[in-house]
């Protein structure tokens, strides 16, 4: 889940709380990424009330676990300590029709945190996890708020849903999109099964049976991160390869922990900050908590 940092680091000046006109004068000054391949079977009524129900073999994401990545990235000729904190919360967003699944992560970069996010998921009736868009803000060196972005599908004129995780994924299928938005965003993932089969060892455990995702950017060539799934587990390593790969993460799956209802509380509290300083969101309904009897990962 890390790939679409990378693209807003890029626009980290294009903060959502400038004005219209400063807005539209820097979008319509910058290069339009190249189209990523969109899945043509998005339709919201592929989406029943249990969307939020994300139990994909290979990206499962109940309510209250909590994943922590370490590794290693470059920024610029540094070499910088990461460690990303993802959350899966109780709460729900309808984005288009489709009830999603909130997740919350943050960054930390050489012990300091750097971004937070929230990113909106969901699971179609076939099994396929869908990305529905994402809100990012940066932090300064002493944690302070500095700005945030923001892209929904079908919120933003030309964005788009994508696959995060297929329901069936197979070597030799041809690449997908996992979304897209236009610019400031430049958000054009696309992804591809890369290696089945394979074994790894993290300090959270040793895994057989990973598959390897491969993810690129059309719009930069030779450039690709590693994304390496166990089953039950989700993403436990990532990598990369290739001469135009700069920020050159590593990351391993250190802990999965399992929240308790106090700390779930406390971190959907949290993702609810976030959400209020996200001005796109007023276009939509506020997050709210899974609603009591409804179908979801935690049921």
């Amino acid at each position: 889940m890390r790939r679409w940092h990378v693209a807003l680091a890029a626009v980290s000046l294009l903060l959502m709380f400038v004005s219209a006109c400063s807005e539209k004068a820097r979008t319509t000054a910058l290069p339009a990424p190249a189209k990523p391949p969109f899945p043509v079977n998005f339709d919201p009524k592929n989406f029943d009330r249990s969307s939020t129900t994300i139990d994909n073999e290979w990206w499962p994401l109940k309510p209250g676990t909590q994943l922590t990545w370490e590794g290693h990235a470059i920024d610029g000729e540094d070499v910088i300590a990461r460690r990303i904190v993802f959350t899966v919360t109780d709460l729900t967003k309808e984005i288009g029709g489709v009830r999603t699944l909130v997740g919350w992560d943050r960054d930390f970069n050489n012990g300091k945190l750097s971004e937070g996010e929230l990113i909106f998921l969901a699971q179609d009736n076939a099994g396929n996890v869908w990305h529905f868009g994402q809100y990012a803000e940066q932090y300064d060196d002493e944690g302070h708020f500095e700005g945030g972005s923001a892209w929904l599908a079908g919120y933003l004129d030309g964005a788009k849903a994508g696959i995060l995780m297929q329901a069936n994924p197979t070597l030799g299928k041809p690449a997908y999109s996992e979304g897209f938005a236009p610019p400031p965003f430049f958000w054009d993932d696309v992804a591809r099964v890369a290696r089945i089969g394979q074994k790894t060892c993290v300090k959270a455990g040793c895994y057989s049976d990973v598959m390897v995702i491969e993810e690129s950017e059309p719009t930069k060539p030779n450039a690709f991160q590693l994304k390496y799934y166990a089953r039950g587990v989700g993403s436990v390593r990532t990598g990369w390869r290739g001469s135009g790969e700069e920020e050159q993460e590593t990351l391993e799956l250190i802990k999965v922990v399992q929240l308790t209802p106090a700390e779930l509380s406390a971190a959907r509290a949290e993702a609810l900050k976030l959400e209020t300083r996200a001005s796109l969101f007023g276009k939509t309904s506020p997050s709210a908590p899974i609603p009591q009897g409804s179908a979801s990962p935690s049921a």
